[in-house]
């Protein structure tokens, strides 16, 4: 049974009328619901579908971040999976995550003016709070990546109040910051166009100069943090990324902490 969605829907031909890439985009999976864009995306893999095809939900009734936690997916927002297949080693699949948050702070700079700004590892927030968030599942084949699925997840137009109470003041949505509806067609576009930029960089081994411009969308670097992970917390002087993707938190003791995963919260300076 389809699901009644009182908000207007996204138009695909709206998108291939404005859509500029030569690949990304080219082929769109549409779903009104869909329990998971990346779980829709990985069978469609296994079928031979072409790189560059997006599966694309108006909502999700599973939809996943990091660590399997839950991610709401109501009306309003873009739920979109890309499908690629990187020349890449299995051990750079980090660059994925890196390359489609640059694309979505670059796109939201771009078409509102608003600050983005990219929280390491896989979210792109807004005035501090979370407006998207990032999940890339790679297949690896040997020691490379056979293929890779990039789910994002943008609240352009969620209701808020759609949030259960405790989140609201960690998140935020495009249409509440610019005071306005968002034509989600014209994002994803652009989204799509920036993604490809960035991924023909990766492609031709220039990585670098996408690390670069995700070092400049980010605040994190310089600032106190804590990260919590599985193996317990570290605090310390954010002062860059590895070349594994790995957050080096300067301790205390003037040692430098590599950490690969985990939850970052800036703190205030203690003195």
């Amino acid at each position: 049974m389809g699901i009644v969605c009182k908000m207007k829907l996204i138009e695909l031909e709206k998108i291939r009328e404005q859509l500029k890439t030569d690949f990304i985009g080219r082929e769109i999976k549409y779903f009104a619901e869909a329990t998971s864009t990346n779980d829709v995306a990985k069978e469609l893999v296994a079928k031979g579908v072409k790189e560059g095809t997006i599966v694309l939900a108006e909502t999700q009734t599973q939809g996943r971040g990091r660590l399997g936690r839950r991610w709401l997916s109501p009306e309003g927002g873009i739920w979109l999976s890309v499908i690629l297949r990187p020349k890449i080693p299995a051990k750079d699949s980090y660059q994925l995550t890196f390359m489609a948050a640059v694309a979505v702070a670059k796109t939201i700079r771009r078409m509102f003016k608003l600050n983005a700004e990219i929280k390491w590892p896989n979210d792109v927030l807004v005035n501090d709070r979370k407006v998207c968030g990032i999940l890339t599942e790679s297949s690896v084949r040997g020691d490379a990546v056979d293929f890779a699925v990039i789910g994002i997840g943008v609240n352009a137009n969620v209701d808020l109040a759609s949030f259960p109470k405790d989140l609201r003041s960690s998140v935020t949505t495009l249409e509440a910051e610019v005071k306005g509806e968002v034509e989600r067609e014209r994002f994803l576009c652009t989204l799509l166009e920036e993604l490809e930029n960035c991924y023909k960089m990766l492609q031709e081994k220039k990585f670098e100069l996408v690390l670069e411009e995700w070092k400049s969308l980010t605040t994190l670097f310089g600032a106190h943090v804590e990260v919590t992970s599985l193996k317990g917390k570290v605090r310390g002087l954010a002062v860059g990324v590895n070349r594994n993707g790995g957050l080096e938190v300067l301790l205390k003791n003037g040692t430098i902490r590599k950490v690969l995963s985990g939850d970052v919260v800036k703190q205030k300076r203690q003195r």
